[in-house]
């Protein structure tokens, strides 16, 4: 596929009006706002709205569809899904801002992590909410998440199916059938299932791959790729600080939201690629390990020109010079 800074070139661009089109939110991939103009797009994909309202691609919060009974968003990390009471910037959330853009109220259908970047909707309506909410409950919406990984996991897709509890007996949330609780927590535990696939080894130590919920439990994707021993790059709560390190952020992104019109019944399917500081740390692990392999090729050739005869030598040296 063509570099999306080449897509925008065919179409008449200059080197400064991209720049400019890509950091005023002007670009967009699937209808999501990019400033990175390195990244490898399908060119039917792309469009350029020099019109569009100022935004900070990847820091600010998009809106992608907006009607009288939901919302759907493109949330970037750092931000809340709903306000939070015990915090002082509680109240800096997806549901606020909603409230604020539309003037009028906002309910909660899901929730995806603060950290996390990606596609969330919201209810205008309790009817609406109610009616998504009870698609959720059937497993009947799709949501699909991207996820930068320590280690290679299988192909896949392999299905995770534990029972989450509360406290596996450090504090935090884990598979009953992975920890063994503290004596006295006694609740069974509630379902969680993740089908995880993965996509591309990106390096000697990473890779790409997707999570598939089944069910909606906190921290689902982080903790069933943890608990397989692949945890994600960044994870602050479920990874060893080795693998929190190797990135700025927690590296999951919520890339695919489906589900049906609470009152039209129409099938609505919404696809985020990768966000752009992510896709910017795939490229860059990428590049380290092709740089890593083209170094460690240059001793090699040393050792095999060592090994030549030294006439031999000579005379390659000396067709070099006449050429």
């Amino acid at each position: 596929m063509p570099r999306l800074s080449s897509i925008l070139a065919e179409l008449g661009l200059s080197g400064g009006a991209r720049r400019r089109a890509l950091e005023g939110g002007k670009v967009f991939v699937h209808g999501i706002p990019t400033a990175d103009g390195g990244r490898d797009v399908a060119p039917d994909t792309v469009t350029v709205r020099l019109d569009a309202p100022r935004l900070r691609p990847g820091r600010d919060l998009a809106m992608l569809y907006r009607d009288e009974h939901l919302v759907v968003v493109w949330k970037p990390p750092g931000l809340l899904s709903v306000p939070a009471r015990n915090r002082p910037d509680g109240n800096r959330s997806v549901l606020g801002w909603v409230e604020r853009i539309t003037k009028g109220p906002a309910f909660a259908v899901h929730r995806i992590d603060e950290p996390t970047s990606g596609l969330l909707m919201v209810a205008r309506t309790e009817a609406a909410q109610l009616v998504l909410k009870e698609q959720l409950e059937l497993h009947s919406v799709e949501r699909r998440y991207l996820a930068l990984v320590s280690g290679h996991p299988p192909v896949g897709p392999i299905t995770h199916d534990t029972h989450f509890v509360r406290d596996r007996g450090d504090g935090l949330r884990g598979s009953r059938e992975v920890w063994e609780p503290p004596p006295a927590y006694d609740h069974p535990g509630r379902r969680a299932m993740t089908h995880i696939a993965r996509l591309a080894v990106v390096d000697r130590r990473s890779s790409l791959v997707e999570a598939r919920l089944q069910s909606g439990r906190t921290h689902q994707v982080r903790i069933h790729l943890a608990e397989a021993g692949f945890p994600i790059l960044g994870d602050l709560l479920y990874a060893t600080p080795q693998v929190s390190g190797r990135s700025s952020r927690l590296a999951l992104h919520a890339s695919v939201l489906g589900f049906v019109h609470p009152t039209r019944g129409e099938a609505m399917r919404f696809v985020a690629p990768l966000a752009d500081d992510l896709e910017q740390l795939r490229r860059g692990m990428v590049r380290e390990q092709n740089d890593r392999a083209s170094g460690a090729s240059e001793p090699q050739a040393k050792a095999e020109r060592s090994r030549m005869p030294r006439k031999g030598r000579k005379k390659g040296r000396k067709r070099s010079r006449k050429r």
